[in-house]
């Protein structure tokens, strides 16, 4: 161990720690939950120092050789090197101040070693240097959505186009094939596979709308503001150099907050991403469950599709398989959505000045992120890819639908239609056998108007 010290006196601190006295106390502080900030979180905090530090040296606030040993060593938090010296609970202090010292002590004693001397001799000052300028309560907000707009850039946004392609993809191949449409999971009139499926590549493509339509709000960034929003001790012109510094760095457009009290007293960006996400997350639960559905069975469901067998589904009855990809797709909506409740709530939780509860919306936010673009691709690839049409059982299906009597209904009325309907049903029979032998239409009218692949182009039929 050595010796640390910080405003409250000693802190005993490990020797091969990058991590300073206040990171220590906050390790002794926060054994909640053993859950850590990811690589997202990290890499945004060491581009904000890395930029902050290079307006600072031209402010004239710091010297030239520190400015150079900060960048240095931010650049080493931004490419993952020192991710080990991130130590802290994401449950901690409400604005996040004790990963902000965190990121500085790092920084500080990566940037000292780097100048010549040691960790804990504070040749470069965690606040004095690496927190010159900035505020916790700029800082972290500035975090969250630097992280969040290059998550969703990077990762999400591509996986979800990936997967709307695929679904695209089967669309096409799946046009030729009339099944039976379902309403309250009970026959409806005919649709075609190829129909559903473009309606969950739709789907996802509007989710991804969703999801870009809340990146401008989020490349507003709140550093600048300082302590309570006024910028006291930020000197004219830091913000926006470090923004500018940041957004030609990362290649994002970012902007410095049009209005500091509402960037940091208020978390609304972050909460409007997140309801993006739980949409985006009902969409995938939705889509993922028809395709279970659809594939359920194989002798005694549905059955119309086929899904890739993965792994053996029972440890007692051999032979069985279930649909483990979106089995796992609902799992992660189901847990993206409770994310975006904590998210919600912790966006009403802000008070006066600063929102307290950014840890824990951070946290959600980018694990949300990360779970959805990892499910997409995989369902995509171990599900979507794979599925294959069961034509013959999707055409044994709609010859038993007798709901395709409601082409008749222009012709012959709904009374008369719901006559066939219900003999057919109660007997057993086909719709077309019913009708023809009731005389309810000439045999070529009758055949014309129950065509099942006009059923599914909309209008009258025949």
């Amino acid at each position: 161990m050595r010796i640390e010290r910080d405003s409250m006196g000693e802190v005993g601190v490990p020797d091969d720690a990058y991590y300073g006295a206040s990171t220590q106390r906050a390790v002794d502080n926060f054994p909640i939950s053993k859950l850590r900030f990811g690589r997202r979180f990290i890499w945004a905090l060491g581009l904000q120092k890395a930029e902050s530090a290079r307006a600072n040296l031209d402010l004239g606030l710091i010297d030239a050789d520190v400015a150079d040993a900060i960048r240095r060593a931010a650049a080493q938090v931004m490419d993952g090197t020192l991710d080990d010296h991130f130590v802290l609970d994401v449950f901690q202090t409400g604005s996040g101040t004790s990963t902000n010292m965190n990121v500085n002590e790092v920084i500080a004693n990566r940037a000292s070693e780097l100048l010549g001397g040691d960790r804990g001799s504070k040749l470069v000052h965690p606040n004095d240097h690496v927190n010159a300028s900035q505020s916790s309560n700029d800082v972290i907000p500035t975090a969250i959505h630097v992280a969040a707009v290059g998550a969703l850039n990077e990762d999400l946004l591509p996986a979800l186009d990936r997967l709307a392609e695929a679904l695209e993809a089967k669309a096409e191949a799946f046009d030729d094939v009339i099944k039976s449409g379902r309403t309250h999971l009970m026959d409806a009139t005919p649709v075609r596979l190829g129909q559903e499926f473009g309606g969950y590549a739709a789907q996802v493509r509007k989710s991804a709308e969703r999801v870009r339509s809340s990146l401008p709000d989020l490349l507003e960034l709140a550093l600048g503001g300082t302590a309570v929003g006024t910028g006291i001790n930020a000197p004219p012109g830091f913000a926006a150099a470090t923004i500018a510094g940041m957004a030609e760095r990362s290649g994002f457009g970012f902007v410095e907050a049009p209005n500091h009290f509402e960037a940091q007293g208020a978390k609304d960006a972050v909460v409007a991403a997140s309801g993006a996400l739980k949409a985006t997350a009902a969409a995938l639960f939705k889509i993922a469950n028809d395709i279970r559905w659809l594939g359920s069975g194989p002798r005694t469901a549905i059955a119309e599709i086929n899904l890739p067998s993965l792994q053996p589904g029972s440890s007692i009855m051999p032979g069985k398989v279930n649909p483990v990809m979106s089995e796992m797709m609902m799992q992660v909506a189901a847990q993206v959505m409770g994310n975006d409740t904590a998210i919600t709530w912790g966006g009403a939780n802000g008070n006066f000045e600063l929102n307290v509860m950014m840890p824990v919306m951070a946290h959600n936010l980018l694990e949300s992120v990360d779970l959805l673009a990892n499910a997409s691709d995989v369902f995509r690839t171990k599900c979507v890819e794979g599925i294959t049409a069961n034509e013959e059982r999707a055409t044994e299906l709609l010859e038993r639908n007798v709901i395709i009597i409601t082409a008749l209904v222009p012709r012959i009325g709904y009374d008369l239609s719901a006559k066939v309907a219900k003999r057919a049903f109660e007997e057993g029979r086909g719709v077309r056998e019913v009708a023809l032998e009731m005389g309810v239409l000439p045999e070529d009218e009758l055949n014309a108007a129950l065509d099942l692949y006009p059923m599914t182009e909309g209008g009258i039929t025949g």
